[in-house]
């Protein structure tokens, strides 16, 4: 199930807005739709998608720690 966030632009003012956890991320396209998720940590996985990939939208659950956000993926 998608997370029940809004979307933020995917921009370098979000990635800095990011929480130094680890977390959930989802990554969407200009309509709102879920392109991929992935769980780590959250500065490091915005950064990586501003700089190399292609969604246009973002949104993340914190996690307590690498394993709940592994947890977290899984049960999406």
């Amino acid at each position: 199930m998608a997370l029940r966030k809004a979307w933020n632009s995917l921009d370098r003012s979000t990635v800095g807005s990011a929480p130094d956890a680890y977390g959930l991320v989802e990554f969407g396209d200009a309509e709102g739709n879920v392109v991929r998720a992935e769980a780590g940590f959250l500065p490091d996985l915005l950064r990586e998608e501003l700089a190399y990939g292609d969604a246009e939208q973002v949104r993340w659950e914190r996690a307590q720690s690498k394993d709940h956000a592994e947890r977290l993926l899984d049960e999406r």
